[in-house]
């Protein structure tokens, strides 16, 4: 039988792109719960705003991988997993920079893991910043609805029942605490889709090897959503979501999840854009049909497209 889990085995891993000052945030947030500065990695994505520079001035203890490239979320956390691997990790804390992880939400995940020998992956309920307190998500469901999956809780008031222990399709990858064993069997995140749908796909992997994938509500966060990328209706996040969420459908989707695509995806796209030139979200609509069009036909994210002035939408 194993030795049971303590802090010391659990490596945080955070991106960077561009982040400023919200990885300090994020940083100062991850020790304050209890992960030790020794076991913090972070990955620099080529970011050119001097946050890499913040983070090395003010957490000198971390790890600082710098990339020189924006090689997107996916390629980024594997190989600081594979640093913090290397250096004797039991689980691994992936967290987006935009995040900040609660006091007791350490201490919960690890009494999560101990518990449960066959929970793979588990995270806090995340919540969004202000008052009064409402969800972001207690985990996510794959229903091939729009987006092809569903923030569990989304826009809530925050309380029963995502503040409890539930099972769910996929841990949302802001807060993401997968146990060594299982991520080295999954062989992390695919690089391939960049960023965005790498959680559902790998919480779909976890699944099928048998692992479970939990919500563990009594733990919590503030996710500021995508903030590296604009914030949470933004063109960039929805073209990488959409171009993603196609990628995804041509691995795993069924003639029913194709179906409920076009229908949830693609037919609302009028009615949307309709709606966005009332609300000012017009752009996002657009970027999203971009997204759409680029995945069916074969095209993935790319980090060239990505930067100021290289879309029409950003």
């Amino acid at each position: 039988m194993n030795a049971p889990l303590d802090h010391g085995a659990v490596w945080a891993v955070v991106v960077n792109w561009n982040g400023g000052d919200w990885n300090l945030r994020c940083l100062a947030a991850a020790q304050a719960a209890g992960v030790k500065s020794a076991n913090i990695v972070v990955v620099d994505n080529g970011s050119t705003d001097g946050s890499a520079e913040r983070i090395a001035a003010e957490f000198p203890a971390a790890a600082l991988l710098r990339m020189g490239e924006n090689l997107g979320f996916g390629e980024a956390a594997n190989r600081g997993a594979t640093h913090a691997l290397a250096a004797g990790a039991e689980a691994l804390l992936l967290l987006n920079n935009d995040l900040e992880l609660g006091r007791a939400a350490l201490d919960l995940l690890i009494a999560e893991l101990n518990a449960h020998p066959r929970t793979g992956a588990c995270g806090p309920r995340l919540l969004l910043p202000g008052e009064p307190v409402r969800i972001w998500a207690a985990g996510g469901r794959l229903d091939h609805a729009q987006n092809i999956s569903t923030l569990l809780g989304f826009g809530r008031p925050d309380g029963p029942p995502w503040n409890e222990r539930q099972t769910v399709d996929y841990v949302v990858g802001a807060a993401l605490c997968v146990r060594s064993q299982a991520w080295r069997q999954m062989d992390g995140l695919r690089a391939d889709y960049f960023a965005y749908m790498e959680d559902v796909e790998l919480g779909l992997r976890l699944r099928k090897a048998g692992w479970e994938c939990v919500s563990v509500g009594a733990a919590s966060a503030v996710h500021h959503p995508s903030s590296s990328t604009g914030g949470g209706y933004s063109p960039r996040r929805k073209y990488m979501q959409a171009v993603n969420s196609v990628r995804f459908l041509r691995e795993y989707g069924d003639t029913r999840a194709w179906l409920r695509f076009w229908w949830f995806d693609v037919a609302s796209l009028a009615p949307a854009l309709a709606a966005g030139l009332v609300s000012g979200q017009a752009k996002g609509v657009m970027a999203k049909a971009a997204g759409l069009w680029h995945g069916m036909n074969g095209g993935r994210v790319e980090a060239e497209r990505l930067e100021p002035g290289r879309g029409p939408f950003w």
